[in-house]
């Protein structure tokens, strides 16, 4: 399997694309940016596998899926009408701006319902995708989001963790439908998960599950 990891937007949310025997899954795509596009030229994009309906995991799937109509973009049913209208974007819009202080760099407009389109399905706990003969394993995990998922493949030991667990951090619970007693129980639910080692969140940099069992101050209350 192969994972490409690309920044993207000013909010630097990361998008990977994965790749396994000839197909590929996208997981988030906060911008479809040029680097993406050409690196998914004349590939086979089987699924647009979003960890949650933010806006800065989001921004990019309209486009994407213009560029790859095959692609089947999913996402968890609560966070759904992320997707579908700017409405519950603009619920953050405020909180965002005045959290994370970004001089110059305004939250995106979201004007335009063409920027937005339905899902073609959804994930739910327990759903198990397939990619080129690997098992994708979703896992719900709300507490940034109501609709936050991670994207396990117990093959390869690996977790895409969307913004429920970062390195060093966990995610933010002040958004919308955000809620501090779920992040402690998805975090929990992940320290207990046996075979998890590479985690791939949704900003900052890869990290593995030990490295974050000894240095994460979220999980280390659980050692």
């Amino acid at each position: 399997m192969n994972i490409d990891t690309f920044i993207t937007n000013p909010y630097e949310a990361n998008c990977y694309i994965v790749e396994n025997n000839g197909e590929t899954a996208v997981i988030d795509c906060g911008e479809f940016t040029d680097e993406i596009k050409t690196r998914l030229d004349g590939v086979n994009v089987k699924y647009v596998l979003l960890t949650h309906g933010h806006a800065d995991h989001i921004l990019g799937v309209y486009y994407l899926k213009q560029a790859h109509p095959e692609a089947k973009v999913l996402v968890h049913e609560e966070d759904r009408d992320y997707l579908e209208s700017g409405r519950l974007h603009k619920l953050d819009e405020k909180i965002i701006n005045q959290a994370l202080g970004f001089l110059g760099v305004p939250y995106p407009e979201f004007t335009g319902e063409t920027h937005f389109m339905p899902p073609d399905g959804t994930v739910a706990e327990g759903d198990e995708l397939e990619l080129g003969g690997l098992k994708i394993q979703v896992l719900h995990t709300p507490g940034h989001s109501a609709g936050s998922v991670c994207y396990f493949f117990p093959e390869i030991n690996t977790l895409f963790t969307g913004d429920t667990l970062f390195c060093l951090t966990v995610g933010r619970t002040d958004l919308h439908t955000g809620n501090d007693e779920q992040m402690l129980e998805s975090i929990t639910r992940l320290y207990k998960m046996m075979g998890i080692n590479d985690i791939y969140p949704g900003h900052n940099r890869a990290t593995t599950m030990d490295y974050e069992k000894r240095r994460n101050r979220f999980m280390r209350r659980f050692r």
